[in-house]
């Protein structure tokens, strides 16, 4: 005896990649009809129990089954509406000649007010917390050297130890120079790392010398200060003093006109 097949069977099958056994999934989940179907794509939560009772069924074979039952002109139709009705209502002749009104009196403003509301905006600006670093008095030459070390700086290698590879402690140690009889990296093999040579130096202009252009002083108590020179350098408190001297170090540094690298606040 040949299976009853269902009467909705042949419009079932019609659709994209559809399978027989689709069709008692289908009905155990209460979907019998393809009007059935048609109402259940339209609701997300039932689209869901779909993808969960038939295997294989994705999101693109849900798309394809849409548009084989027109349900994508339905949902652009719905779209359409709710975009209209989220659309705001248009504003009376009055309230838009009112509008340009204020528009045109604030174009005939004279520059005078536009001048005041500018200085209003400086003031504010300088208000504000952050205040420009003191920058040092430099000659062209030496402005020249910091621009040229800041170049070498950013294409020079990281010089590392020698069998850093192979052993875990000497892994960010200080470098030094290998010196073994057989030392493929004193003999600069290619394939070894580089090694710290004249050629990667700095120019002698600005060695030494503070990102900023200071010459770095050390200072541990208020009378280191008065031996230091403004323009040209500038005041690093040493780690070992306590909380209480640095505030006063800071304090007479700000009368002194001297910038301190390592403030506390």
């Amino acid at each position: 005896m040949a299976e009853k097949k269902s009467p909705h069977h042949d419009e079932f099958m019609k659709l994209h990649l559809f399978k027989e056994e689709y069709v008692e999934k289908l009905a155990s989940i209460g979907i019998k009809t393809v009007d059935e179907l048609k109402a259940a794509l339209m609701d997300d939560d039932r689209v869901k129990e779909i993808h969960e009772h038939l295997k294989g069924v994705g999101p693109k074979t849900i798309e394809h089954w849409k548009e084989d039952l027109a349900l994508s002109d339905l949902e652009e139709a719905a779209e359409a509406e709710t975009k209209k009705a989220k659309k705001p209502a248009k504003k009376p002749a009055a309230e838009k000649k009112a509008e340009a009104g204020e528009k045109e009196e604030a174009e005939e403003k004279p520059e005078e007010e536009k001048g005041e509301k500018a200085e209003e905006e400086v003031e504010v600006a300088e208000e504000g917390e952050y205040k420009v670093k003191q920058k040092p008095k430099l000659s062209a030459e030496t402005l020249d050297a910091l621009k040229k070390r800041a170049e070498i700086n950013a294409r020079r290698p990281a010089f590392l130890r020698q069998e850093w590879h192979a052993r875990q402690r000497l892994q960010g140690v200080k470098w030094r120079k290998p010196q073994g009889d057989h030392s493929k990296m004193r003999q600069h093999y290619g394939y070894r790392r580089n090694v710290v040579s004249i050629g990667y130096g700095s120019p002698k202009a600005a060695r030494f010398l503070h990102p900023s252009g200071f010459k770095e002083v050390l200072v541990w108590n208020v009378k280191d200060l008065e031996k230091i020179n403004p323009e040209l350098e500038a005041a690093r408190v040493a780690h070992q003093v306590g909380t209480r001297k640095r505030v006063d170090i800071e304090a007479k540094a700000d009368e002194l006109g001297i910038r301190v690298l390592n403030r506390s606040g």
